[in-house]
């Protein structure tokens, strides 16, 4: 059964007279395939309709959607002989940033992602996807595995925001986000970032400073969550799609701005109803920048890297 979200409730409504026609016409007893025929049409379009002209705070909880796949799901829909790479080798193993090696259409890489989880009991295990310091300094050793070995790193981004508890603080969150963000834009290979999902805060930063940051056209992307900017210019998280329009979280407006390079499409109606074409989407996406950076050095990807992010906020 497919979860709808709140402004979805028209379609719910249409699809649910759908499914009960389909069981009436079970068995056998009335033919009434003509009428289903013209209702599923009448909830494509409204479907399609309703898609063409999401604000961004609707955007925004699309990019949330429980069913959305995560990074296990692009693990085993794009990448053979994966071999996870675990710790941070100081302090403990964070659930929530996972990476290791893999191939890719051929291409040996190095895939870093957050994972959120899918279930209550996995998504407490990976923390719901906000990373720890463990989890960054995690990923700061990978990138510089990667770059000791000339693979490409492609990172997945999909996180509220970094874990913002004391013990967090405490084991140097901030200083972890930022070191991160150093070995991204340091590294010598190509690192190509991907936001499936929700791109939080320094959180998501940290993992997708690369030399081509993909969106998929439905996922958000800001410096803070619409609820979290509410609270604090309205003092009330009630304004949060006041917040969503103002930030200009979507993937248009970030493409438009030069915060990302390409927009990656979504299946009708959103990644959640065809993962696997969402992910079949992404790793064409992926493929092709990979392509386009596998040529230059690797003072050019650092150069290229900098003056692209340099340029990020100027008018």
């Amino acid at each position: 059964m497919a979860s709808f979200l709140e402004f979805e409730k028209p379609i719910a409504e249409l699809q649910g007279r759908i499914d009960e026609l389909r069981d009436t016409a079970a068995d056998g007893a009335v033919d009434i395939a003509a009428e289903i025929a013209r209702l599923q049409g009448k909830s494509d379009k409204l479907l399609r309709d309703t898609f063409a002209k999401l604000t961004p705070w609707q955007k925004t909880q699309v990019a949330r959607h429980p069913e959305r796949p995560h990074f296990k799901d692009y693990v085993a829909g794009l990448f053979e002989e994966w071999v996870p790479l675990a710790g941070d080798r100081a302090f403990a193993d964070d659930q929530a940033i996972m990476g290791g090696l893999a191939t890719f259409r051929g291409r040996r890489v190095l895939a870093i992602g957050h994972e959120k989880g899918s279930d209550t009991a996995t998504r407490i295990r990976h923390n719901f996807g906000m990373g720890k310091p463990e989890g960054y300094r995690k990923a700061i050793r990978l990138v510089e595995l990667a770059d000791r070995f000339g693979l490409p790193v492609v990172t997945l981004v999909d996180t509220s925001g970094a874990f913002p508890g004391i013990q967090a603080e405490e084991r140097g969150q901030a200083e972890a986000i930022a070191r991160s963000t150093e070995a991204c834009l340091a590294a010598g290979v190509p690192v190509v970032a991907a936001i499936v999902g929700e791109g939080g805060s320094g959180g998501a930063v940290a993992l997708a400073a690369g030399n081509r940051v993909l969106m998929f056209e439905h996922a958000v992307y800001s410096v803070i969550s619409p609820e979290g900017c509410a609270s604090i210019l309205w003092r009330t998280a009630d304004r949060a799609p006041d917040a969503a329009e103002a930030m200009r979280v979507t993937a248009q407006d970030l493409k438009s701005l030069g915060i990302i390079d390409t927009i990656v499409a979504e299946p009708l109606g959103g990644a959640h109803r065809d993962p696997a074409g969402a992910i079949s989407a992404l790793g064409d996406a992926l493929h092709g920048a990979l392509g386009e950076l596998a040529p230059l050095s690797a003072q050019e990807l650092r150069s290229e890297r900098r003056s692209k992010f340099l340029k990020m906020g100027r008018l």
